[in-house]
């Protein structure tokens, strides 16, 4: 091939490279020429490009959340966490954890204490139905299926992993939302429950111990509580939470007719 014709293939090769807006780097040095220049025919004795770094993939633009909608997204992170570490787990760990910085965190929560409540605002008072109470004392239909149908709405909202696993974190390390908890518990469902069976047995409260028609709704509402555990803190994946009910409320109804009596 003579000087003319490699001169034409360099060229042509050159614009090619331009069209498609790269630079020519070859081990000749050889760069691509602008379409506008008139080519010579000889090499250019430009100096090469110098060497570029890759260019850095662009990092996706994050919307930016409201205040409010931010507060959230690191209460449900914070949920997540103390579900997972308990509460020794402190709000540093917690703000590592999100990957941002403490006083970050302090800024939508201004304690651990602070946060602590709203966990518990969170996992337990929002999920509170008012139609629990609504159903227990139904007096138009039977005491039975009055509790069966609480039993299945309450165990559907609490038999949960995060609600299982912090209310028992929260009672090992003796802080007081167990307590506010269980009050609620028994004010607004249990002590009901045992009025309404009660009367549903055709006898009064008075006359008896109220020890003992305590710890018998106890005993039911835990015998069901207890298979939560199974399910969410033992891992058994065999629960029949339905059998479960059926049996524990036929029990405890047979048991107060026996104290009733």
């Amino acid at each position: 091939m003579d000087i003319e014709t490699q001169a034409e293939a360099y060229a042509a090769a050159a614009a090619s490279r331009y069209s498609r807006g790269l630079a020519h780097k070859s081990r000749s040095c050889w760069t691509a020429v602008p379409q506008s220049s008139t080519y010579t025919g000889k090499p250019s004795m430009t100096k090469p490009l110098a060497k570029q770094s890759p260019a850095k993939p662009s990092r996706p633009r994050q919307t930016r959340l409201s205040p409010d909608d931010r507060r959230r997204e690191l209460l449900d992170a914070a949920i997540l966490y103390f579900a997972e570490e308990g509460f020794d787990g402190g709000t540093r760990g917690l703000a590592k954890r999100l990957g941002i910085t403490q006083p970050l965190l302090y800024r939508y929560f201004s304690s651990k204490e602070d946060l602590v409540n709203e966990v518990y605002r969170a996992v337990y008072l929002d999920r509170w139905q008012a139609d629990w109470e609504t159903t227990i004392l139904n007096r138009d239909r039977p005491i039975e299926d009055r509790l069966l149908e609480f039993y299945r709405g309450y165990t559907d909202l609490i038999f949960d992993r995060n609600w299982m696993r912090i209310f028992f974190f929260a009672g090992l390390k003796g802080l007081d939302l167990n307590k506010r908890y269980i009050k609620r518990v028994e004010t607004v469902l249990l002590t009901p429950i045992w009025a309404e069976t009660s009367i549903a047995l055709g006898v009064t409260m008075k006359g008896h111990t109220t020890e003992y028609p305590h710890d018998l709704v106890w005993q039911m509402h835990g015998a069901i509580l207890y298979h939560g555990i199974r399910k969410h803190i033992y891992a058994d994946c065999t629960v029949d939470i339905e059998r479960t009910i059926l049996v524990a409320v036929q029990t405890y109804l047979s048991a107060a007719r026996a104290t009733i009596a």
